[in-house]
């Protein structure tokens, strides 16, 4: 069955990117650019594919009991987003840590998380905080800790255009903010 308002999104988006192409002088006419619009409609209805997920969808139930109550990291979750002021991609990795209280989530679903959040036109500031705010809300721990680093090509192929320039974002909630040797743990374990 056919989803009558994607096709008319698709079809919107197609003609946008079609618009865009043709104000820089180009001709769609073009061999390599006849099919052009359409595959970024495609490829842009992918990346930001994150606002038509919803968390239950994403963690799927998959939150289990445990009697684990020591710190449980994830590290090296790849990320990609696209920067909202300039919609130019960021690309990087995520950490993710936190302190199960009686319940741990399937390790897939904290990397289905970044994903949600990332693929989305964001801010890393903002992606971290969602992240963070997320893993705490679901598994209920006690303490949770992120930390991304990217490089953003906003800043790389434009403006100052500082090709070894990373940014790094945390964010601290609960015993991670709150105890310094906890803060410190995570910090040394992802070494």
């Amino acid at each position: 069955m056919c989803d009558t308002n994607k096709v008319a999104t698709g079809k919107a988006t197609r003609d946008y990117f079609a618009k865009i192409i043709e104000s820089t002088g180009e001709n769609l006419q073009r061999p390599g650019l006849v099919d052009t619009p359409a595959r970024a409609a495609t490829a842009f209805e992918y990346l930001t594919s994150g606002y038509s997920q919803t968390l239950d969808e994403v963690v799927n139930g998959a939150l289990f009991p445990s009697d684990s109550n020591d710190m449980v990291i994830v590290k090296d979750i790849e990320l990609f987003s696209l920067c909202e002021h300039h919609m130019l991609p960021f690309i990087g990795k995520a950490h993710i840590g936190y302190i199960p209280t009686g319940k741990v989530l399937g390790l897939s679903k904290l990397a289905r998380i970044v994903d949600m959040f990332a693929r989305r036109l964001q801010i890393q500031e903002q992606l971290t905080t969602e992240i963070a705010t997320t893993v705490q809300s679901v598994t209920g721990a006690e303490g949770v800790g992120v930390i991304i680093e990217a490089k953003h090509l906003c800043m790389m192929m434009r403006g100052v255009e500082k090709q070894n320039s990373l940014m790094k974002t945390s964010s601290m909630l609960g015993t991670f903010r709150s105890k310094p040797s906890t803060r410190s743990e995570f910090l040394s374990l992802l070494q």
